[in-house]
């Protein structure tokens, strides 16, 4: 499998404080990997430094390429980061919240973009005039996913989707996450709380403590863990 991203001896800090300590990890083209790791662990951060919204030492390389500048650079360079919180343009519509997402091509499928990314979520189409603030939690997460699709991205970066989503919302976020890579080859890094989730729709995870990676392995492998059983999964 030919590597899209790979990170190497990435650090960061928030002023004094040093947040990622030398993290390095690979996410191969058409693979979905997870961070998996406690508040405060540095998940966040990685994804940061990818999409260059925090400062950073050390080499971030999209398909060999280095990876420089801040996250409109990232954006024109393929990556579409999905932020905690959603990041929905509330006061815009639907539509508008669609268009904004596609700000970086320069071509004229935009239109014909807008259709098929409504195939994954049918809902959009009847509501496009609709504002985004009074969506639902769950519709607003999905609308930030659709936004994010809009860019058409070499690599999808979602940072904890799961948050504040009831149990059948986030099922069902992660069953067109699935869709997305099984059908359009998506490559996807997903930072995420909840482990069970994570390890059922990644191949690979890395587990990250106050901000180094302590274990890293297929999901499979680490769901076989009893470290990470008793810290991550409960049982």
């Amino acid at each position: 499998m030919r590597t899209l991203l790979e990170l190497d001896r990435v650090q960061a800090r928030y002023g004094p404080v040093q947040a990622l300590h030398d993290v390095s990890l690979t996410v191969g083209e058409g693979e979905v990997v997870a961070v998996l790791g406690a508040n405060g662990a540095g998940k966040t951060t990685t994804l940061r430094a990818i999409s260059g919204t925090v400062s950073r030492n050390g080499a971030v390389e999209l398909d060999g390429k280095a990876l420089k500048g801040g996250p409109e650079a990232a954006a024109r360079a393929g990556i579409a980061h999905v932020p905690e919180g959603r990041g929905t343009f509330v006061e815009l519509t639907v539509n508008e919240n669609l268009r904004l997402g596609a700000y970086t091509r320069r071509d004229r499928a935009v239109k014909e973009d807008v259709k098929r990314v409504s195939g994954y979520f049918p809902w959009l189409a009847e509501r496009g005039g609709q504002r985004a603030g009074t969506l639902s939690g769950g519709e607003q997460q999905m609308l930030a996913l659709a936004r994010a699709l809009m860019s058409r991205p070499r690599l999808l970066l979602l940072d904890e989707p799961s948050l504040g989503l009831a149990p059948m919302i986030v099922r069902e976020f992660f069953r067109t996450v699935r869709d997305l890579n099984e059908r359009e080859g998506l490559t996807v890094l997903v930072v995420e709380q909840d482990a069970r989730v994570a390890l059922s729709v990644s191949s690979r995870a890395y587990v990250l403590e106050v901000g180094r990676v302590a274990l890293t392995g297929t999901s499979a492998e680490l769901q076989d863990d009893e470290a990470v059983r008793r810290s991550y999964l409960g049982y």
